[in-house]
C-alpha cells in the first residue's frame, strides 16, 4: 500500500501537468481556429471585392468605347432646343457634342457603382491600389470636358491670321482625340482604360486564385 501511495505522489502532479497542458492546447487550438476561420472570411471578402471590382472595369471599357464611337444615330443627340440668336453652326455643334452626355447617361448606374465602389476598395485594399477605378472616372471626366469644348470650337468660322486658324485646328484635334474613339495604338484614352484594367487584372487575380484562403495561410 506504501509503494501505491508513493507512486500516485509521484503521478498526480505529473498528470495534473498533463491536464494543464491540454488545457492550453485546446485552448491555442480554438484561438487558431478562430483566428485562421477570421482570416479565411477575410480572404473571401477580399477576393470577392476584387472580384466585382475587376467586372465593373470590363464592363466600364465597353461603355467608354461605345460612348466615344465616332458613328452617331439621330435619337442620340438628345432634346437640345435652338437658341435665340444660335446659328445652324452652332446649334449643331451642341447637338454633336451632347451625344457624348446621352450615351453616358445610359451607363450611369455602372459608373456610379465603379465610383461608390472605390472607396470599399480603398478600406480593402488601399488606396494606390484602387487607382484603376479613379481611372475611370477621370477618362470619363475627359471625354465630357471634351464635348463641352467642341461644342464651342466646332462652329468658329472666322479668323483674322493663319496662325489663329492653325491653333483653332490644332485644339480640335487635340479634343476630338479624346471625343471619339480613335481605334488606334495611339489612342490616348483606350491605353489608359486598357492599361487600368491590367492593373485590376493582377490585383484580383492574386485574390481570387487563393491569397489568403486558409490553405494558404497554413
Amino acid at each position: 500500500m506504501e509503494t501505491i501511495k508513493q507512486l500516485t505522489d509521484i503521478l498526480s502532479p505529473l498528470i495534473e501537468l498533463i491536464t494543464q497542458l491540454s488545457a492550453i492546447v485546446a485552448l491555442w487550438v480554438a484561438i487558431y481556429g478562430i483566428d485562421s476561420w477570421r482570416r479565411e472570411h477575410i480572404g473571401k471578402k477580399r477576393a470577392d471585392t476584387a472580384e466585382e471590382a475587376l467586372a465593373l472595369l470590363y464592363e466600364a471599357s465597353d461603355a467608354i468605347e461605345q460612348i466615344r464611337h465616332p458613328v452617331s444615330f439621330g435619337g442620340e443627340h438628345g432634346d437640345i432646343e435652338r437658341g435665340e440668336g444660335e446659328s445652324e453652326a452652332q446649334w449643331s455643334a451642341r447637338r454633336n457634342a451632347n451625344v457624348a452626355f446621352v450615351r453616358y447617361g445610359q451607363h450611369q448606374e455602372l459608373f456610379n457603382k465603379i465610383h461608390a465602389m472605390r472607396y470599399r476598395f480603398m478600406a480593402q485594399f488601399g488606396k494606390d491600389k484602387a487607382e484603376p477605378l479613379l481611372e475611370v472616372r477621370k477618362v470619363t471626366n475627359e471625354v465630357l470636358a471634351a464635348a463641352n469644348t467642341l461644342s464651342r470650337l466646332w462652329p468658329r468660322e472666322h479668323f483674322r491670321t493663319d496662325e489663329q486658324l492653325q491653333k483653332h485646328y490644332d485644339q480640335v484635334e487635340k479634343y476630338e482625340a479624346k471625343f471619339w474613339s480613335m481605334l488606334s495604338e495611339e489612342d490616348e484614352l483606350s491605353n489608359r482604360i486598357k492599361a487600368a484594367v491590367e492593373e485590376m487584372e493582377v490585383t484580383a487575380k492574386s485574390e481570387i486564385e487563393g491569397k489568403g484562403s486558409l490553405y494558404s495561410i497554413i
